[in-house]
């Protein structure tokens, strides 16, 4: 499997662990950066993750900041996205399942290394189910906004 990966300074060190993790397994990976703990602006990382699924150069993305908040509300913003924030492998086995969750968020000062690769996996090896969930998912795709 081809995986997107990004994140802040606060995610970087998590970044490189969740890398490691995921090309020892045999995936391969688009290292969109950050590429050092210096302080940078986690829209920029959730975008190009985002972006790289949209234009199909990878099958799922993992974004990573302090707490995994901010980085998963910059990938929402690029259409087409489903960045789901976990802190568990039941949320992400679910994100996948009902959601078809195209990323993944972390909070690297949220959740410990081994919890962490637990929920990578978890996230890496579960399927969309489809079923009444693709109308759901559906929704959400068509859904254009509110007007003020």
């Amino acid at each position: 499997m081809k995986i997107a990966l990004g994140s802040d300074h606060g995610g970087y060190e998590l970044k490189e662990i969740i890398k490691e993790h995921l090309t020892n397994k045999g995936h391969e990976i688009l290292d969109c950066g950050t590429d050092s703990a210096q302080s940078v602006d986690y829209p920029e990382y959730g975008f190009k993750v985002g972006e790289t699924i949209i234009n199909k150069q990878v099958d799922l993305g993992i974004v990573v900041c302090g707490t995994g908040i901010g980085i998963s509300i910059a990938a929402n913003k690029v259409r087409g996205i489903r960045a789901a924030l976990c802190t568990n492998s039941y949320m992400a086995k679910m994100a996948r399942e009902h959601n078809n969750a195209n990323i993944l968020a972390l909070g690297a000062r949220v959740i410990g290394r081994g919890l962490a690769l637990d929920i990578v996996d978890t996230f890496i090896s579960t399927s969309f189910s489809g079923w009444r969930h693709t109308r759901r998912v559906d929704q959400i795709a068509e859904f254009e906004g509110f007007s003020h």
